[in-house]
């Protein structure tokens, strides 16, 4: 029986940017919930909500203080509840985050460690090196800049351990070598599923389970890094055993679906986290890599087919997230970076397997260049105001109107600032315009689910200078241009295009179905 994700379409809600109900300047939960005819609309199966939970918002969300409550900042677990029941009404099901990495320093556990040194054992603390223990216990960076330790004061006053946090020192990573730490969890994922959750997004699915030794990383260089097979921070195999209790518990709820961020290298590697007792889906970053370049693309696509294949899994596909740069900017920004945002979601739509479309990313958003003043990402700080981080791809997202903020609250000062020259890219407007990001993505989603030309799981693949062409099993064709002059299309009735069709001729930075 093929499972309800297996061609499911999710829209990613980071919740503090979609609509706020509260007139408090950030999204929430009943703002969400007012979005659901819209989402309706747009055809999609499934939301991801990024996290909802207790959090003091040392790096919005990812930093959980209670793992089982909402956070009175996105409202209460009524709020959820109702949110659940009104997208379950419009057969729409909701998965959550989950952070199993790590939780927040304000985590009662965490308290209590820093309180009683005999109380460590749920998180990872070391001695220091040197005589008086002064340097940190191994060269680890820290995802956000600087080292991943920090030295914590004993309860006498005097400099003591330190602690290990892969990202935020507001974060410090959990032991998973812990027994409580694993019974936890199962707490954490049965109150969620019997609330009626229809599954988590899993972040750092790569991380958790970290070397007894803890040896020293034999590259330091950030640039280095991204291209490194050796990084003892991350791909651990004992990683494999915490995935495959979750799995046991997902196990007892047949419809949930555990969802991987997985930042890894090698397809080997990759498809270890979709074996059958482990993930369901695993994100593949592939696309959101690859450059508007048909060779690039097409290895793209091959490489993620290849890594799901090898576990007899679903491949997965996005172009966008809260981590990254948009695709409008990404692709070159102004009216070429649209086009070809909106070439490559014709072909991120054409592929078999599940797709994640970012808040936003239907209304062809670019990222906002936003005054230093206004950034609040972690990465800004920790990275000595070097890295501008990720808040440029969060801004919220502008409903109506004409000047901020658009309709996504009742107070201008939200919680990022809004640019005026948005007004031309709101829901509302969209709504009626010909030709609009909105109604090209509505349009593509509706065919995508209806029609038979999308079914069957094999693809065929050919690139031939600039453009490149993807065949379903079903029978659709998918052209990309991504060269500078035109492209002659085969033979066929045309579906959709991202832009204008003159005798079947494609024109560059576009994209077109045809069957």
């Amino acid at each position: 029986m093929r499972r309800w994700w297996a061609d499911a379409v999710f829209y990613q809600v980071y919740p503090r940017s979609f609509a706020d109900s509260n007139g408090d300047g950030v999204g929430d939960l009943d703002g969400v919930r007012a979005g659901l005819d819209y989402l309706a609309a747009l055809g999609v199966d499934a939301l991801w909500l990024n996290p909802v939970m207790v959090s003091p918002m040392a790096d919005h969300g990812y930093d959980v203080a209670d793992p089982r409550d909402v956070d009175p900042l996105f409202g209460d677990l009524e709020a959820l509840d109702r949110l659940l029941a009104a997208a379950h009404a419009r057969g729409i099901r909701i998965t959550m985050d989950l952070v199993p990495n790590h939780t927040s320093s304000a985590h009662p556990w965490f308290v209590e460690a820093l309180a009683d040194p005999r109380r460590r054992d749920r998180y990872i603390f070391r001695d220091g090196r040197g005589p008086h223990g002064d340097t940190p216990p191994n060269n680890w960076l820290s995802v956000f800049g600087g080292p991943a330790w920090t030295r914590v004061a004993e309860p006498d006053g005097a400099p003591g351990q330190w602690y290990l946090h892969l990202f935020d020192p507001a974060q410090p990573d959990l032991n998973w070598n812990h027994p409580e730490v694993f019974e936890d969890l199962e707490k954490t994922l049965r109150f969620w599923l019997d609330r009626g959750i229809d599954g988590f997004r899993i972040d750092v699915a790569h991380g958790m389970a970290k070397p007894p030794e803890l040896p020293d990383m034999a590259v330091t260089d950030t640039a280095l890094l991204r291209n490194s097979d050796d990084d003892p921070r991350f791909d651990n195999d004992s990683v494999h055993d915490i995935h495959r209790f979750i799995r046991t518990v997902l196990d007892d709820y047949p419809d949930a679906v555990a969802v991987g961020e997985v930042w890894v290298h090698g397809n080997e590697r990759f498809a270890r986290y979709l074996r059958p007792d482990e993930l369901h889906l695993g994100f593949n970053f592939r696309l959101v890599q690859a450059d508007f370049d048909a060779a690039e693309v097409h290895d793209a696509i091959d490489n993620a087919i290849a890594a799901a294949d090898l576990a007899g899994a679903t491949p997965t596909w996005t172009l966008s997230n809260h981590d990254v740069e948009r695709e409008v900017t990404r692709y070159g920004g102004g009216a070429r970076g649209l086009a070809r945002a909106r070439a490559m979601a014709l072909v991120m739509l054409a592929l078999p397997g599940a797709v994640f479309v970012y808040n936003g990313e239907e209304l062809g958003l670019p990222n906002v260049d936003l005054p230093d003043e206004a950034l609040q990402d972690p990465v800004w700080e920790r990275s000595g105001h070097t890295e501008r981080g990720r808040d440029g791809c969060r801004v919220p997202m502008p409903w109506s109107g004409n000047a901020p903020p658009f309709g996504f609250s009742s107070t201008a000062e939200t919680w990022l600032p809004m640019p005026a020259e948005w007004a031309a890219l709101t829901v509302q407007r969209q709504q009626t315009e010909p030709g609009s990001t909105l109604g090209f993505y509505r349009r593509a989603i509706q065919l995508r689910a209806g029609r038979a030309e999308f079914a069957g799981s094999r693809i065929q693949l050919e690139n031939s200078g600039e453009v490149l062409t993807l065949r379903r099993e079903g029978g659709l064709t998918c052209v990309l241009n991504t060269g500078a002059g035109p492209a002659v299309l085969p033979a066929g009735e045309v579906l959709l295009s991202s832009g204008e069709l003159t005798d079947g001729i494609l024109g560059p930075d576009s994209a077109v179905w045809l069957v």
